[in-house]
């Protein structure tokens, strides 16, 4: 009997593997041959000029969700290209399996032949993450987690390496994520100045990146102001099980079917109060 139909909240190792298979293939297939080979009409733009979507977004997320649906055919497919022309989709993330795909994070990067993009896929359970995948097309690599399982990561034919955010550092050393375009502009003064607190405080205008990073212990925290559950579901169930915290600055704990808000996501709950305190005021919040 599938393990889904006994227990909702576990995928199989046979499934796990099939929609990692799926991603590389799809990798392999529709992305990397489209790197740095769009042509201008391959490229528009969405709700603004810097939110694009290309041809590759579009073939990458057809094959993934057809793929889906043959391993898991009871899920919901909540693709982010799909949500752009169906908004209500994101109903499926909340009532029972959900498969929530960004084919191509960081596309800005990836339209303008910057080499820091990568696939997500999570699964989600009644609104809950139960596993999780940050793949990089590029060098065919990928961090995966399981609820409970923790987070690893992998390499073709080499064992996983279990991951751990590591040791928390003092709010003037740390080193995270703020992409300031997430915030209503006429917060993005404030939220700037309150980023000169921190040692860097950058953004690779790709989510997949920025949590492997946290999720490894190479940076310490994200701060983020738009709750895509593609952006965000499988990278937060990566750095909690490699150790982490995350939470809205309004105390919420984050929940991938949660579509507005603050989010703080750092090694440790001290290091997210840190945050707090520095970023309530900018963002009108309560300190």
């Amino acid at each position: 009997m599938d393990a889904l139909a006994e227990d909702p909240s576990a995928l199989t190792r046979r499934q796990e593997d099939a929609l990692i298979a799926l991603v590389r293939a799809t990798a392999k297939g529709e992305i990397l041959p489209r790197f740095r080979r769009l042509a201008t009409d391959d490229i528009r733009a969405k709700t603004a000029p810097d939110d694009l979507v290309t041809e590759a977004d579009l073939a990458a997320e057809a094959a993934i969700t057809a793929g889906v649906q043959a391993i898991l055919p009871a899920a919901a497919v909540i693709g982010e290209e799909a949500v752009s022309a169906d908004p209500s989709l994101l109903n499926g993330i909340g009532s029972g399996l959900a498969v929530i795909l960004d084919p191509i994070d960081g596309t800005w990067n990836f339209a303008n032949g910057l080499a820091v993009f990568g696939v997500i896929l999570a699964v989600a359970v009644e609104g809950e993450t139960v596993f999780g995948l940050l793949y990089d097309p590029l060098l065919d690599d990928w961090v995966l987690a399981r609820k409970g399982g923790g987070a690893w990561f992998c390499r073709p034919d080499e064992e996983p390496l279990r991951l751990s955010v590591g040791t928390a550092v003092a709010p003037e050393e740390m080193t995270g994520f703020v992409p300031l375009f997430t915030f209503p502009r006429e917060r993005r003064p404030a939220v700037a100045e309150a980023m000169t607190g921190f040692r860097r405080a950058p953004s690779l205008r790709c989510s997949c990146h920025e949590y492997r990073l946290l999720a490894q212990g190479r940076a310490d925290f994200i701060v983020n102001a738009q709750l895509n559950a593609w952006d965000h579901a499988a990278g937060v169930l990566a750095v909690q099980e490699a150790g982490g915290h995350a939470e809205l600055i309004d105390g919420v704990l984050y929940d991938c079917r949660l579509t507005e808000g603050n989010l703080l996501v750092a090694k440790t709950e001290a290091s997210v109060e840190a945050l707090r305190k520095r970023f309530a005021a900018p963002l009108g919040a309560a300190g």
